[in-house]
């Protein structure tokens, strides 16, 4: 009658649940971040009018939404667990709080995932023009290019690239490492998925 570890057990998955929905909103809410000076390799539908600070901007309601859930998941979570270690002896009276602390967060799980993604993950689109854009100005990927140039030509490229605000071809081109033709030929990206 006292021990309730199954609900302490279910609710830990409820609660992983809640802490997996969170990351992926908060990757979501990341790579819509923009709408020009952020990463911006996805959009999501405008279901609301627009953010008060930034007009136009679509706002990530239902990322933030989701986040907002998971919190009160892991608050209920917490109050499981003190509720249940509330048994004496052979009885524990906490049972009514114990079940409105579990029903409560699996309710609000439910809905938050249901309306994320109806309003948010089914209208997701990629933004590859951003996506190419981010990939050719980042300079981690200067690490295709060393088993071509060798490490210590990689750096300075880097450091060329990051010092005159240019993207790794200028950069290697420029050094003299590599010509355009021969860049364009070892320069795939995508290989290293």
């Amino acid at each position: 009658m006292t021990g309730k570890n199954a609900i302490v057990f279910s609710h830990d998955a409820v609660k992983a649940l809640a802490t997996n929905m969170t990351k992926i909103a908060n990757d979501v809410r990341g790579l819509v971040s923009g709408p020009r000076d952020s990463i911006g390799e996805i959009t999501i539908p405008a279901n609301e009018p627009g953010s008060f600070i930034m007009r136009g901007k679509v706002n990530p309601a239902q990322c933030k939404a989701v986040a907002m859930v998971a919190v009160q998941v892991m608050g209920n979570d917490t109050a499981i667990g003190i509720d249940v270690s509330q048994g004496d002896f052979e009885l524990n009276v906490f049972m009514p709080v114990i079940a409105y602390n579990y029903l409560q967060p699996v309710r609000l799980l439910l809905d938050a995932i249901c309306f994320f993604t109806k309003h948010c993950a089914s209208g997701i689109k990629a933004n590859k023009q951003k996506m190419h854009y981010n990939l050719h100005r980042s300079l981690i990927v200067v690490t295709i290019l060393s088993r071509h140039i060798g490490y210590e030509h990689a750096a300075k490229v880097v450091q060329y690239a990051f010092a005159h605000n240019t993207s790794l071809w200028k950069a290697c081109v420029s050094l003299g490492y590599l010509s355009e033709e021969k860049f364009d030929s070892v320069f795939k990206p995508e290989e290293m998925v």
